[in-house]
């Protein structure tokens, strides 16, 4: 299985450098893998100690953020070295001010594997959520570096829990992770299961990343006068089959106040978005204080802002479910307020477990949606009651990070 491994990486290599040829994203990707070396080599100072945060991506990273955080706050002897595998990780948070490195893991080989652990020195290993590297792991183990799997999740259908020689091979890298700190108790019971206890159910440190956002967010003032005392839907992330259902429940309520924040913001997607929706849209970035107060769609045509607007909304939508899947629930969920989505939120935990406590709503089609809808907005004890739902929720959620810290640095 060893053998197997080592060649699907290098297939991997090859198709990434030939994809690289004519895709963007691999073209950032192969060029990033080739800076990885001279950079840690020019830019490693070894005056202090170092810990390594890895994150496969943008949603990893997330969730990593607030243990970097705040070990920069409670153990700030440390360096942190983070690292992405995915361009679309590393491009948007290369920048990334708490860190004291940013740069891209190596792919997976026996040599990278080696050279980068020799040449960071690390003296603590988080790895978020999913990653599982063979020969990484390998190398922290035979180094006695400590590794731990922060906001893992785990389910019945991955293949450590199966039967098989394969199988066998990948419990066995499982083994060699120092501490699994997973986000749920069924989570637990797979690792026991085949026969791993050293894990603590410690939930998914993005809630507290969200508590931070939130206790953060900005007061906009042309958000609070579209809004104007009247109930409001805000749209986050949608798509386009997300925008349909929401416009043929426009036609149906016509006054209601709703705000797209699309998922793309380019140009094209805007006009898109305009062309479909009822004459007197407004886009944020032309809007105004006189035709503001009139207006019921405002879309919003720039980033940054879509989690601060949430706290002006009664009722969230949350784009992605009738695609890949859902984009980021927690973000409106903080400020106390019902969530509804698309059929595909299955694989996001936190989306489940609001479904399951009643403070949010998954819909199939347009006669669901609009149903919802109705019942959220019309009925506000039915509206609160969710809320308080969604607030108990939260609350029982937070503190993860503290508890991954308390473990790792042995704090009473």
């Amino acid at each position: 299985m060893e053998f197997f491994y080592q060649i699907g990486i290098f297939f991997y290599s090859l198709a990434a450098r030939v994809s690289a040829l004519f895709n963007e994203k691999a073209r950032l990707f192969v060029k990033g893998q080739k800076a990885v070396f001279p950079y840690l080599e020019e830019q490693l100072s070894h005056s202090r100690p170092l810990l390594w945060v890895h994150c496969a991506s943008l949603g990893e990273f997330e969730q990593g953020r607030p243990l970097i955080e705040q070990i920069k706050k409670e153990h700030p002897s440390y360096e942190i070295l983070l690292t992405f595998f995915s361009p679309s990780g590393y491009e948007i948070r290369k920048n990334y001010e708490q860190a004291d490195y940013v740069c891209y893991l190596p792919l997976d080989t026996v040599t990278n594997a080696r050279k980068f652990i020799e040449l960071t020195k690390p003296e603590k290993v988080f790895f978020i959520k999913y990653e599982f590297w063979n020969n990484y792991i390998n190398q922290l183990h035979k180094n006695n570096i400590p590794l731990y799997l922060v906001s893992a999740i785990f389910r019945q259908e991955q293949l450590f829990f199966k039967s098989g020689f394969r199988a066998k091979w990948y419990r066995q890298v499982l083994a060699k992770v120092t501490h699994f700190f997973v986000q749920t108790e069924t989570s637990g019971q797979l690792l026991s299961s085949i026969g791993i206890n050293n894990y603590t159910i410690t939930g998914d440190t993005r809630f507290d990343r969200v508590a931070e956002i939130a206790a953060k967010s900005k007061q906009l003032a042309l958000i609070k006068q579209f809004k104007n005392g009247q109930k409001l839907i805000v749209a986050g992330s949608s798509w386009s089959p997300d925008e349909e259902l929401l416009i043929d429940f426009l036609k149906q309520n016509p006054t209601t106040k709703i705000i797209f924040a699309p998922h793309e913001v380019k140009e094209s997607n805007i006009k898109r978005l305009l062309e479909q929706l009822p004459d007197g849209a407004i886009r944020y970035t032309q809007a105004t204080g006189e035709n503001l107060e009139q207006a019921q769609i405002l879309i919003i045509d720039t980033i940054g802002i879509l989690s601060s607007i949430y706290r002006y909304a009664d009722v969230a939508y949350i784009g992605g479910g009738f695609g890949v899947g859902i984009h980021n629930t927690l973000e409106a969920a903080i400020y106390n307020i019902p969530v509804i989505f698309g059929p595909n939120y299955l694989r996001f935990q936190e989306a489940v477990n609001l479904q399951k406590v009643g403070a949010a709503f998954p819909i199939k089609n347009t006669e669901e949606l609009i149903a919802i809808l109705n019942q959220l907005l019309d009925d506000d004890q039915k509206r609160l009651k969710v809320a308080q739902k969604c607030r108990e929720f939260m609350l029982l959620n937070l503190g993860a990070t503290q508890q991954v810290l308390e473990k790792v640095f042995n704090i009473d």
